[in-house]
């Protein structure tokens, strides 16, 4: 019998899947699905079904994130609009089911492009297309009418990058376990470069290649954008400045989140991407700079929260132990490339 990861509860999860899950029967059985370093995501099925279920880590949970009603209300907005997502099931806001609030979702069918490998099991062409894809899904996500799928309340788009600067500031504070100086001085540009922000949209906050599943038979076309704990109203260019973070760049200025993205294998430069958001999008994109530097400040922080959660034994899973070496080559990385 496989051993049930910590996180579930399956005996208290059985009635409220019985409940609220339609189609469940029998016992309950789950497993953690890979990827993913800061919300936990299983798969939990009985002996004919299988469900999805997400909900927050286990330990050192910081104000406002790890939000599962958040992610459970965006997620159910954005079904039947053009941006693709798992079709959502349940939410549960009780503690007492499964020691937090979690919410279940279709298992979908695809693949998640994580490893070097796995890229590498694209042909050129294929490469291209999903990096075309990819652009266009997240125009996609920028150009729904939020206040059309009932999500104007989902944030406070006005003043939304200053909010973002100075709130992970107050993440790191909260995060961190040295004295960094090197964050404290991109801070500092980031608080002294601020730019006028284009009209608000749906904001992903994590959007790249291994937070999508792409079709198994068309690597072209994605069937799910994944990972919504971050989503929010706000300036859309914040998104395009985190996905650049990742897209053809080494895991020295990663941090080795991601799968490493080769223009050589097909995908399209960071330029195309660039050119292609702009085009398609209509957008102007002349800061863009400003934006790289600031998802490297997030994602620093991020992973100090993470490093955080390592040394006080609360991850689950493996490939932790050198998060917090990771933290320093992020930020030295932002500021090598953005000296405004």
């Amino acid at each position: 019998m496989t051993e049930t990861p910590p996180g579930v509860d399956l005996e208290r999860l059985q009635p409220w899947f019985a409940a609220n899950v339609p189609e469940t029967s029998g016992a309950l059985h789950a497993s953690l699905i890979s990827g993913g370093r800061s919300n936990l995501t299983y798969a939990v099925g009985d002996d004919t079904h299988t469900w999805v279920l997400r909900r927050p880590p286990l330990g050192h949970v910081l104000p406002t994130a790890h939000d599962m009603a958040r992610e459970w209300k965006v997620l159910a907005a954005l079904q039947g609009t053009a941006v693709p997502v798992p079709r959502t099931i349940a939410f549960c806001d009780d503690n007492d089911v499964n020691d937090a609030p979690f919410y279940v979702m279709e298992k979908v069918d695809g693949a998640i492009l994580r490893t070097g490998n796995e890229l590498k099991s694209l042909s050129n062409d294929d490469a291209r297309r999903c990096s075309e894809e990819l652009v266009d899904v997240m125009v996609a996500i920028h150009g729904v009418d939020y206040e059309k799928v009932g999500l104007s309340d989902f944030g406070r788009p006005d003043g939304y990058v200053e909010r973002q600067v100075r709130r992970w500031g107050e993440q790191w504070e909260r995060s961190k376990t040295r004295e960094l100086p090197a964050i404290d001085e991109l801070a500092r540009r980031l608080r002294e470069h601020l730019p006028v922000s284009p009209p608000p949209t749906i904001v992903h906050g994590d959007y790249r290649l291994d937070n999508t599943m792409l079709s198994p038979s068309d690597p072209g076309k994605i069937v799910a954008v994944l990972d919504w704990e971050m989503a929010t109203l706000g300036d859309p260019l914040a998104d395009v400045g985190l996905f650049l973070l990742y897209w053809v760049r080494d895991e020295a200025q990663t941090g080795d989140v991601g799968a490493t993205i080769s223009a050589e294998a097909g995908f399209l430069t960071r330029d195309e991407v660039v050119e292609r958001y702009a085009t398609t999008s209509g957008r102007d994109v002349s800061q863009l700079p400003f934006y790289e530097a600031l998802a490297a400040y997030k994602l620093a922080i991020i992973l100090e929260g993470i490093h955080a959660r390592y040394l006080m034994g609360k991850t689950v899973g493996e490939g932790f132990a050198g998060i917090g070496g990771l933290v320093e080559v992020m930020v030295q990385g932002a500021l090598d490339q953005w000296n405004p």
